[in-house]
């Protein structure tokens, strides 16, 4: 029985991203990475680079519009499916390991159903992570818990004690829509030669639908996403020590049906000159920097991606819109395959905001 009292142990938090500060560490690869970005002739910013302790929060804060359907929809089929799932993915009483976990929120409602004896969280903001471990740690005493800091863009390395049976890997979010296909395939096969016959993977999968619901999603009246986009900036200015202004730039959000995603960029609002220690950028006014893809799937190509990653669909559940799919993957030819099963109820209004 999962129980909610006080812990005093010290939680075991590995910053792999701190872990070797020497030159071609994980910080020179981000440093050589946002300035071939900006030096691109269509400047570039990698995603991952929007998690710093602030980005996390104002991430969190996107999860709570009205416009933001993704996290509402996907809790209520976690919430709708959580005993069907824990039973079709045979890794209860095993290890749930939460990629960009964030707040761990999302992996928590699962707990009570799959009680897994071990809980990893991997997140590229170690210290937002860190205090969500231990929050959650005085809630499930009885889960043993271990933080780790990583970029999941990189081959996961898991320390030698996480448990290697019944692993269930929990990607929500419709995150793997930020890889474009290619590199979906690779980070997905990357997670199965980590999965045996006994472990799965459970992913959340955005679908297709209208145009206008997809670009309010992204582009909310609030200006919350507006400063999601644009904290990354100021991020910028801490790693690679430039000096862009923020005020200088717009939040730019819309969706490309031909690659079926949306696109978020941040455009210049006149004419400057962003300068780093070994050099700068001059930007016209009304020139962008891609900050981020999101890719919408149609439920076949989904499945599609993953064979070709080695992986295999055995369930989906899905809301009664269309609009969402968590699908639960195991490695091709581990056990039976099945389909979507039923779809599940959603409230498509404001009442159900809370993670």
């Amino acid at each position: 029985m999962l129980r909610s009292t006080p812990v005093t142990t010290m939680l075991p938090v590995i910053d792999l991203e701190r872990a070797a500060p020497e030159v071609g560490s994980p910080a020179d690869a981000d440093r050589d990475a946002l300035l071939a970005g900006l030096r691109a002739p269509r400047a570039w910013i990698a995603p991952k680079f929007f998690y710093d302790a602030l980005g996390s929060t104002l991430f969190d804060a996107i999860t709570e519009l009205d416009e933001y359907y993704l996290t509402r929809t996907e809790r209520a089929i976690l919430r709708a499916r959580e005993r069907e799932i824990a039973a079709a993915s045979g890794c209860d009483g095993g290890t749930l390991i939460d990629l960009g976990a964030g707040n761990g929120e999302k992996a928590a409602s699962l707990f009570a159903a799959l009680r897994p004896r071990e809980y990893v969280a991997v997140d590229i903001s170690v210290d937002y992570m860190h205090h969500s471990l231990e929050v959650l740690q005085r809630r499930f005493p009885g889960i043993v818990m271990t933080g780790i800091g990583a970029d999941i863009t990189r081959p996961l390395v898991l320390p030698a004690h996480i448990g290697r049976t019944r692993r269930l890997f929990f990607y929500p979010g419709s995150s793997i829509g930020n890889f474009v296909p290619d590199q979906a395939q690779r980070f997905l096969a990357g997670l199965g030669a980590h999965i045996d016959d006994t472990g799965a993977l459970l992913i959340g999968v955005d679908l297709v639908k209208d145009a206008a619901t997809l670009q309010a999603a992204y582009d909310d009246p609030l200006g919350v996403t507006a400063a999601f986009n644009l904290n990354v900036l100021r991020r910028l200015n801490r790693i690679i020590g430039s000096d862009f202004v923020l005020a200088d730039w717009r939040h730019v959000a819309f969706f490309d049906a031909a690659h079926s995603r949306i696109e978020m960029h941040l455009e210049a609002r006149r004419a400057v000159c962003v300068r780093w220690a070994s050099g700068e950028r001059r930007f016209a006014a009304g020139e962008r920097i891609h900050t981020e893809n999101s890719y919408k799937y149609p439920l076949e190509a989904f499945a599609a991606l993953l064979g070709r990653a080695g992986l295999e669909q055995h369930a989906c559940w899905t809301d009664e819109r269309q609009w969402f799919a968590v699908v639960l993957a195991r490695r091709s030819g581990a056990r039976r395959r099945s389909d979507c099963g039923e779809p599940t109820p959603v409230d498509g209004g404001a009442a159900d905001q809370k993670r």
